[in-house]
């Protein structure tokens, strides 16, 4: 799949390969299960990483978002307890991992209005959401002061 492959896309370059994967499908049942099948292909977290404080605050759901900084670059690996917040958590790593921290401070996460996900998640969810691209800012903001 597509985690954490070194590669030389920007973040808006995965952003547009997002959009265009979602308007391959024609609803929202095609489209969920995509992001399901994205969920079951994200990477298996270390354990040590399923920690309280690699716990993301908002989410109704169980998520562990772990980053580490490599060669200026921050990867990040997650997980979640539910299969939609899964797959969520691998479409954010994706577009975020393997980019230095500027870039991730500086970009706005487009493709999610895009593919319309925000508007098709419940209230929790789309929170949860909010809460998972804060906590990714977060990290970069640490590692850009650092």
């Amino acid at each position: 799949m597509y985690f954490y492959k070194k590669n030389n896309l920007t973040i808006q370059q995965i952003q547009s390969e997002i959009i265009s994967e979602f308007n391959m499908f024609s609803d929202w049942t095609e489209k969920y299960e995509y992001i399901i099948d994205l969920g079951k292909n994200l990477p298996v977290i270390d354990p040590k990483f399923k920690t309280p404080e690699n716990t993301i605050k908002g989410c109704q759901s169980k998520v562990w978002l772990h980053a580490e900084n490599n060669d200026n670059k921050i990867i990040f690996t997650a997980d979640s307890d539910a299969i939609i917040t899964r797959g969520i958590v691998a479409i954010l790593i994706r577009v975020f991992s393997n980019q230095s921290a500027e870039d991730i401070i500086n970009t706005k996460a487009d493709f999610i209005e895009e593919i319309g996900l925000k508007q098709h998640l419940s209230q929790t969810r789309a929170n949860g959401l909010s809460s998972m691209i804060k906590q990714i800012k977060l990290y970069a903001i640490a590692y850009s002061n650092k």
